[in-house]
This record gives structure tokens, sequence and C-alpha cells, in this order.
């Protein structure tokens, strides 16, 4: 902005009735450098609440009479930790807010404007902390609630925006053409299906809304986009990197149109069969390491819910055992276990306009049914379930396994598969991979008989270890009564005539459960030689605390 219009802005704002929550008046050079980076996340906040699109922090102008008397501040000029002011600032800003500053000769006086955007999709934070003003008070937007959902919500759908120098010759016309193929095979029920063959690409484009008016959108650009015309998104990036890492090694980068590069991205990975042998069938069971729908729907997945305002890659890691795919942004509504059943139905998409799109394209499911058509498949192949324990706040992640985590599980799978839920599953499932599930949960397993142990050592129940034929597996998870070990150490005693500590951990270590890790044993080693000593008195120390050496007690020496 030059300084004539930035005259024009100053006297508009001082036009306004008072001083509000997205416009800040200030003189003199009062301000520290701490408390100028909290107004910033304050008023981008306050800006969002209000609806404007940005706010404004004004040096030089009196709050109370919005008289302009100029002022000696001077942003540049000042440092913080030894670097530059600015620097220190949008460091510390998340998400990254790109205010500007501006200098401005209002007559004879100096003033100094910075002109901040809106937050938009989430709170601007300063040092972790969202920031809000009500009247002329800065305080902590984390006691306001309410008003967080509501910058949440606020999310402007970037892949609707139109660019204006892009037209369809920046278009794929053979990504066109398949895109009409499956638009038609979505639409075969709709009174106009017969009339797609006849519509020109702009007509095409325009029903299937993936342009505007026949404008070019975001979504244009990725799905059917040529490789040449992802410039138009910049700084946004447009690509799938698929990453072996395996006993070899490669990557590739794909570019758009991701309608036509995910077809192609699936022809990398190595699907090879896969086989299980189930005790109560004669011949194995054979399925494919990966369903090529999971596939598909974890990488469209990735494609609808990136956030693109964030500049990064889609990738996709592929593991001797597993697939791993990574997506900036975190879940926009609930998390992954709210929709594995296929019940929830998400009110809101980071980028409505593109999931519409890729909808009409039929390359997801809108109703949320996506991650639950996943769950169902892995568990028809008798695989562990999908697994997004790693997601974050900033990434989702999601991992799709090839392989068996616990044979039992698969077994168990294959032999009842028609008699457990889903839900069963999934608890199943977390068991097997180590993870905790609620009491109300193991109550539900324990009550079916799918489950013994105690929290949170739960392990296979008896009946599924006969039924698999893993009966010494289950005795390995399970262990002996305390009794059985206590006769061991009176038989060992009896014979040697004393025990030290390694020879009673040697004794006892490698036969307790498998289920407890090396701390937990040794800890029940412990309470077994204290339970000896101290209340059933058969055994007496005769070495140190540290170094115990253990023999009979008198009373049990005859």
């Amino acid at each position: 902005m030059n300084n004539e219009e930035l005259i024009i802005l100053v006297d508009e704002l001082r036009a306004l009735p008072k001083e509000n929550e997205w416009v800040e008046f200030k003189t003199g050079t009062v301000t520290t450098n701490e408390k100028l980076g909290q107004y910033i996340s304050a008023i981008s906040n306050a800006a969002c609440l209000a609806h404007v699109a940005c706010g404004y922090f004004v040096f030089g102008v009196i709050d109370e009479t919005h008289e302009v008397i100029g002022t000696k501040y001077k942003f540049k000029s000042r440092k913080e930790e030894n670097q530059e002011l600015e620097l220190w600032i949008r460091r510390l800003l998340h998400p990254s807010v790109n205010f500007q500053h501006f200098t401005c000769q209002y007559d004879e006086f100096y003033l100094e404007i910075f002109k901040i955007p809106a937050a938009v999709g989430e709170p601007t934070n300063f040092k972790k902390i969202p920031y809000i003003r009500f009247d002329s008070s800065l305080t902590d937007l984390r006691n306001f609630p309410h008003h967080i959902k509501e910058i949440y919500n606020s999310q402007e759908d970037w892949s609707a925006k139109i660019i204006d120098k892009a037209t369809i010759n920046d278009l794929d016309a053979e990504a066109i053409t398949q895109a009409r193929v499956k638009f038609k095979e979505k639409n075969t029920n709709k009174p106009w299906f017969k009339d797609i063959d006849q519509w020109n690409n702009t007509t095409f484009l325009d029903r299937a809304k993936i342009t505007i008016g026949g404008k070019i959108t975001n979504t244009a650009i990725l799905l059917l986009g040529k490789e040449e015309s992802a410039h138009y998104i910049s700084p946004a990036v447009a690509q799938i990197t698929w990453k072996l890492d395996t006993e070899e090694s490669a990557y590739e980068h794909f570019e758009v149109p991701f309608f036509v590069t995910v077809n192609e991205i699936v022809k990398r990975i190595r699907n090879v069969k896969y086989k299980f042998f189930p005790d109560n069938q004669l011949v194995a069971t054979e399925v494919q390491k990966y369903d090529t729908e999971v596939i598909l729907e974890a990488l469209n997945n990735c494609i609808a819910h990136q956030n693109y305002g964030l500049n990064s890659r889609i990738i996709l890691v592929e593991k001797v055992n597993k697939l791993i795919f990574r997506n900036a942004g975190g879940f926009f509504e609930g998390k992954a276990e709210d929709y594995c059943e296929g019940n929830l139905t998400p009110q809101k998409y980071r980028n409505k306009f593109l999931a519409n799109a890729m909808v009409n394209l039929n390359m997801i499911d809108s109703l949320g049914f996506g991650i639950s058509k996943m769950y169902r498949s892995q568990m028809k192949r008798f695989f562990p379930l999908p697994d997004y324990t790693h997601t974050t706040a900033n990434e989702v992640v999601l991992e799709i396994y090839g392989h068996t985590i616990d044979v039992n599980y698969s077994k168990l799978l294959i032999e009842k598969k028609d008699t457990l839920s889903l839900t069963e599953v999934v608890l199943l499932d977390r068991i097997q991979k180590g993870m905790t599930i609620t009491e109300d949960a193991a109550k539900l397993l324990k009550k079916n008989q799918l489950i013994e142990g105690r929290k949170p050592n739960y392990f296979i129940s008896s009946l599924i270890a006969e039924a698999t034929n893993q009966k010494a597996k289950y005795i390995k998870n399970r262990g002996f009564k305390d009794e059985h070990y206590k006769k061991m150490v009176l038989d060992f005693i009896n014979k040697y005539g004393k025990a030290t500590k390694e020879e009673i951990d040697n004794l006892l270590l490698d036969i307790l459960p498998d289920i407890l890790d090396e701390g937990q044993k040794k800890n029940k080693v412990r309470n077994l030689m204290y339970a000896m000593h101290k209340r059933d008195k058969i055994i007496e120390n005769k070495g140190t605390t540290r170094n115990p050496l253990w023999i009979l007690s008198l009373s049990n020496s005859d």
C-alpha cells in the first residue's frame, strides 16, 4: 500500500464508533515485544470472529478520541534474543500469519500500521497460546471454548477457489475423458444420464462440480490438471511421493492429475499372495497382501483431506509388512475410531468442494463410510485393522498391514468370521497390538470368552487357544498357580541346601507368563520369595537384603 492508501485506511479506522476487538490504537513506545506478539494473535482471532478479512494495529492514534498524534515506535529497529523482532515474532506465531507492516506519514505525524489476516480454520497462537481481545482487554482465548469452536468452523474452502488465469486448456484431455466414464458410472439412475455424452467439456466439468461457471478451480487442477499446470496452486504442493523402504530402496514423485496418477501409484506396490493355515481346515486360506480398493481409498482420502495450506506433499511408504500413508493436517472432525463402524456422518470437510468432486467421480464416499470399508476389508482378509495411532494434530498417519501380528488373531477371524462383531474385532485387534482397552470393553470380551488375564495384560482365552491348537502358547501366557512356583523353589533348596537370588531368577524367570514383561517377572519372583519367607515362613534368608541366601526354615527342615 502506498502512503495515500494508508492515510485513507487510517481515516476509515478512525471513523469507527470506537476501538473494537479487531482494531487496536496505540501511542508511544510502551508496548513490549512480547505484548506485540500477543496482540497480533488476539487481533487475528478477533477478526475471524468478527467475519472480517483483516484486523489492524495502529501506532500513533489515541484510542479514546481517535486523534492522530504520531509515534516514536520503530518496529524495524527492534530486536529480541539477538535477532530481528519481526523474525522472532513470525517464528512464534502458529499457524504462520502473514501480517504486513507499513509506515505512514500522516501530515506531520509518523504512524506505524500492522495489517493482520483473520485466523482461518484454527486459532492463531503466540508462544503456543491463543489470545483474544474483548473491548480493550487482552486475554487467553482458551477460556472461551465456544469462540475456539467458532474459529475452527470458519475454515475457508481452499479447494473451491477460482484460478483467474487458468483455462480448460490447462486440464489433461485424457483425464477428462476418464473422469466422464466414472461420472457416468456414478449417475446411471439420474434422468439426465443419457445426455452426458452430449455435454461439452465445460458443461461436464460444471455438472461434476469440478469447475464453477466454467472457471478453473484448485480442485480442477488437483484432479484433472496437466502436470505443468501445478504452478497455479503454488505454494500448495500437488505431489504424492511413493517410497520403497524394504531390503530394496526406491522412490518416485507423482504429480497431477491425481485422478489418473493414483492408479499408477497402486501399480508400484508389491502385492503378493499371503497364505494362512487354519487348524480346522485342510487347505490354506490365500488372500492378496493388500486390497487394491483399500489402497485407493487410503490414497484418495489423503488427497481429499490434505491441508494444502501447509504446503506439504502426500507420502506413501511401502515397508515389508505394511503401507504407511501420511497427509498434512489432523482429522478435521472427530477421530478415526468414530468412523470405523460407519455410523457417523461428518458434518463438515476441510476441502468440501474437492470432496464433493471426488464423490462425483466415484473416488471417495462422502458419508463417512471410507474408514469403515477399510476396516471391514482387513477383517474379511484376516489381517490387523487399519491403524491411526501415530496421527497427530498436524498430520494423519494411516498404517495398512499386509501381514499378521498375532497368528491367533487371524485364525480367530477365519474360524469365527460369522459370529464376531466388528466391535469385538476392533477390540481384539487392539489387544494383539499391545494397546489398552477400557474396562467395559474387557468385560465384553471376557463375557464372550474371547480373552483372559488381568488389566492391562489381557491375552487369548483358553477356549480360543483350544480351537486354534495353541494350548502351549496359552499356558505360557496364563502361567501356573503360585503354589507350583513355590514347590519348585523348595525342591531346589532341598536338593542343593541353599539358593541365591541369581539361582532363583534362573529357575523361575523363563517359565513365568510371556504376557509379563521383564520388570513384571522380576516383581513376581520378589513377591513369591517374600510370601514364602514372611507369610508362609518356610524359608529363611541367611544373606543380606541385597544378596539373599535362601535356606529352609528350621520348622520346615525336617
